[in-house]
């Protein structure tokens, strides 16, 4: 199961869940800012898809960034991640449903492809179901129409992935997961992402790991390197192969995240905060 992504790929994603009716100016600020891979999904609960949408007409209309700038990323959500207002019928089958939700996207972003469409998280905690299995085809039929370029799941376990290889004969270009330092910075899944060429994306890098933020470790290397604990965090992220995600509402957080890319760390102090918590 190996894929290889043939597009540019942003060195850094903005994020756009829970931010309700700041989606449309959070998305412009961002964009401003030098933000090109604006990540949502069409899941209302968390997310104000349309929202992204509007953000991004304002952008291209004030000739900010265009289309061909960007790398959109959205996702597919079962019916127990939603809320009432559902993207699809819950009647229909789950490749309908798929098949809606896509449609649904495109109209809220304004575009006739997304770049990468994922599945939000498996059926199961625990195992790859019929379910998610079906799904899966029905989102290679989106890629295989060109309604997206890449494919990818989100949310996912080792044994999720494991499963879907065994499976599919196609795995996907992405996977995303939120990553706790405490739990070895997702490691185990980095590694197999790393083994079958996958992207692996990293969210909540900051949120899930304040006590990171806080080490000595950190503090020490970025005082040395005149640069915040959040900026030694996404760096080292880079550093073992993330690609990092920032929801920061903040637009100096923002330039600072995006500044983040500049900065190397020596393969000592990589080390050491992979470990210093896992």
């Amino acid at each position: 199961m190996t894929t290889s992504p043939s597009l540019p790929i942003p060195h850094f994603l903005y994020g756009t869940a829970w931010k309700e009716e700041r989606t449309p100016a959070l998305v412009e600020l961002a964009l401003r800012a030098g933000f090109r891979g604006i990540d949502t999904a069409n899941q209302r609960r968390h997310y104000f898809e349309e929202g992204v949408g509007q953000g991004l007409d304002t952008a291209y209309r004030a000739g900010m960034v265009t289309r061909a700038d960007l790398f959109l990323q959205t996702k597919f959500t079962y019916r127990p991640g939603q809320d009432h207002r559902l993207p699809y019928d819950p009647a229909a089958s789950l490749s309908v449903q798929v098949a809606q939700s896509m449609a649904s996207s495109l109209e809220h972003l304004g575009t006739d492809y997304v770049d990468s469409y994922a599945l939000h998280g498996p059926s199961s905690g625990y195992d790859w179901t019929d379910d998610d299995a079906e799904v899966w085809e029905a989102m290679k039929q989106e890629r295989d129409a060109g309604r997206t370029r890449l494919l990818g799941v989100s949310n996912v376990s080792l044994s999720h992935l494991e499963q879907m290889s065994a499976l599919h004969s196609e795995g996907p270009a992405f996977v995303q997961n939120r990553c706790y330092a405490h739990l070895g910075w997702d490691r185990d899944v980095r590694l197999f992402c790393r083994e079958h060429n996958i992207v692996y994306q990293g969210f909540s890098l900051l949120t899930a790991n304040l006590e990171v933020l806080r080490h000595p470790l950190v503090g020490g290397l970025a005082a040395r390197a005149r640069a915040t604990p959040a900026q030694i965090v996404f760096a080292f992220a880079r550093a073992v192969g993330m690609l990092p995600l920032t929801g920061t509402s903040n637009a100096e957080h923002m330039k600072q995240d995006l500044a983040s890319s500049t900065l190397t760390l020596p393969a000592e102090e990589v080390h050491g905060i992979e470990t210093l918590a896992g």
